[in-house]
């Protein structure tokens, strides 16, 4: 499985790069949406500090 390096943004096949990587593929869609309130309060976050 693919995977991402959280530090410099390059796929790689191996369990660590620059740091431990991460799944490359966004999580598996749902209609009940168990993050979506953690998601939208980060998002504001981000908005709220540009």
């Amino acid at each position: 499985m693919i995977k991402k390096c959280p530090e410099c943004n390059s796929y790689t096949l191996k369990q660590e790069h620059c740091t431990d990587t991460e799944p490359a593929r966004p999580p598996k869609f749902s209609y009940p949406d168990r993050y979506g309130e953690y998601r939208r309060k980060t998002k504001k976050q981000m908005e709220d500090q540009n």
